[in-house]
């Protein structure tokens, strides 16, 4: 059967002024699939996200939704679509419940059926015992399951998260992911943006890694670590003595965080040339991750 595009873009633009914030980018995000868009402060995903959801006018180029053009047709695609923005933006004077029975009012949902789906969904995210509790006395990662449970109150086609867990420790942070992967299991279609490597690396079927409005790459999270990448990642101490022994063997290597990263597939070799030329060195060996892509593409150096 053949794969649909539940979002698709070709030469997608976006100016501010003199700014172009999104430079003519090409994407295709399939029916089911969950698709990420990552980069640094400044790369143009959330830009992109925002055209995405009808909240900001594309400069140029094409972007349908649905089969829908974002232009002419916001209405039908918000109300096929479920936001989770980066703020928490609950009404803090209600309760959980409260805010989605209220929610499910903008899309014309009936009182009974409202209530109705409302309680299904705070059980989904596992809300139910504080669900009539005013929002300000709730925790952060109460807050984000309330919000990714509001998103689904019109049971979206397309799930739309911008930075879903940032802000949350790590349990709360995985109880999200948790609910993200039984909605992919029910084939729901996801687009995310995420500071998050691990977070892509678990949810994402597919990814680009975005910088200065452009498109780095694109791929399967595995596929890009191994293509970019290699299996391992040797990191040892920046001395001279080591970068002389990689330059002399032209073996590739990165600089940062107070250490040296070496690319490599066959660990043991280059650490016994590490070893047998630098002597006592500290050097350890990791498997490579999507991080390790991600700093290679768009560097090391902080981004405000």
């Amino acid at each position: 059967m053949e794969e649909r595009a539940a979002i698709s873009a070709r030469g997608l633009t976006k100016r501010f002024g003199d700014v172009e914030a999104v430079r003519g980018i090409d994407f295709a995000v399939l029916e089911g699939e969950a698709f990420g868009f990552l980069g640094p402060n400044g790369a143009g995903k959330t830009t992109t996200m925002r055209m995405i959801q009808c909240a900001s006018p594309r400069s140029g180029g094409d972007l349908r939704v649905l089969g829908m053009d974002p232009e002419t047709q916001p209405r039908e695609i918000k109300a096929l679509l479920g936001i989770v923005p980066q703020e928490n933006n609950l009404d803090p004077d209600l309760t959980g419940r409260e805010n989605l029975v209220s929610y499910a009012r903008y899309f014309g949902i009936p009182r009974a059926a409202a209530e109705e789906r409302v309680e299904d969904l705070l059980g989904f995210v596992q809300v139910r015992e504080k669900a009539d509790v005013v929002i300000e006395s709730l925790s952060g990662g109460m807050r984000r399951r309330l919000i990714l449970a509001r998103a689904l109150v019109n049971d979206p086609a397309i799930l739309i998260l911008d930075e879903p867990t940032t802000g949350l420790d790590p349990q709360a942070r995985h109880q999200i992911w948790e609910k993200l992967r039984a909605l992919q299991r029910e084939g729901r279609t996801i687009a995310l943006t995420s500071h998050y490597m691990e977070e892509a690396e678990r949810l994402c079927d597919r990814l680009v890694i975005m910088d200065e409005g452009r498109i780095l790459t694109r791929g399967a999270p595995a596929d890009l670590v191994r293509s970019r990448i290699g299996r391992y990642v040797i990191e040892t101490e920046p001395s001279d003595t080591v970068r002389a022994c990689l330059e002399r063997r032209g073996i590739r290597y990165e600089e940062g965080g107070g250490s040296i990263q070496v690319p490599v597939d066959d660990p043991a070799a280059v650490s016994k040339a590490l070893l047998d030329e630098c002597g006592a060195i500290r050097l350890s060996t990791r498997p490579a991750t999507l991080e390790d892509v991600f700093l290679t593409l768009t560097g090391r150096r902080l981004r405000e």
